[in-house]
C-alpha cells in the first residue's frame, strides 16, 4: 500500500441511543442505510456517512468518535471534494453528497472547532455500492464525471 494514499484510521458507531461510541476495525456500508451497526441505519433512511479528518480533529487536541458518529480519514482534504465525487473503501463505494451541519453536540464544542467542522472538514457521503470496509484501508477519489 502506498503509504501516501489517503486512509482510514477509525470507524466509530453508536449502537443505542445516548450510549457512548464504540470503535470497530470493519464495517458494511449498506445502501441508502449507512453503516451496520450505526443505531440510524434503519430501511429506506437514505442515512449519510460522515467523514472528517484526522488532522482536523488532532489540532483541537480531539480522537475519532468525539464529534458523533464518524469515519476518520487521514491524508484527504474533504474540503476539496465537490458533490458527486465518488470514493471507493475497500469494497464499498461511496458519494459525496453533502457538508457537514452543525448538530446539538456541536454547540458543546468550541466555536474554532465547530467552524473547521461545519461545512470545511467534514463531508457526508452517501452508500452507492455496498460492500465492506476497514481501519487502514486506502481511500480512492473518483472525480465526478
Amino acid at each position: 500500500m502506498n503509504p501516501a494514499a489517503p486512509t482510514v484510521v477509525a470507524i466509530q458507531l453508536s449502537h443505542a441511543s445516548r450510549a457512548s461510541l464504540a470503535s470497530v476495525g470493519r464495517v458494511r456500508a449498506l445502501h441508502e442505510r449507512g453503516l451496520e451497526g450505526d443505531r440510524h441505519a434503519k430501511p429506506n433512511s437514505r442515512r449519510s456517512v460522515l467523514l472528517m479528518e484526522i488532522e482536523t480533529l488532532e489540532s483541537f487536541g480531539l480522537e475519532p468518535g468525539d464529534v458523533r458518529e464518524q469515519v476518520t480519514v487521514r491524508g484527504l482534504v474533504l474540503s476539496a471534494l465537490v458533490f458527486g465525487t465518488r470514493l471507493r473503501i475497500g469494497e464499498a463505494v461511496f458519494e459525496v453528497a453533502g457538508t457537514c451541519r452543525p448538530c446539538e453536540r456541536m454547540e458543546e464544542l468550541q466555536s474554532g472547532l465547530r467552524a473547521a467542522i461545519d461545512g470545511r472538514r467534514g463531508r457526508f457521503v452517501r452508500v452507492v455500492q455496498e460492500g465492506t470496509f476497514a481501519v487502514g484501508d486506502p481511500i480512492e477519489v473518483v472525480p465526478p464525471a
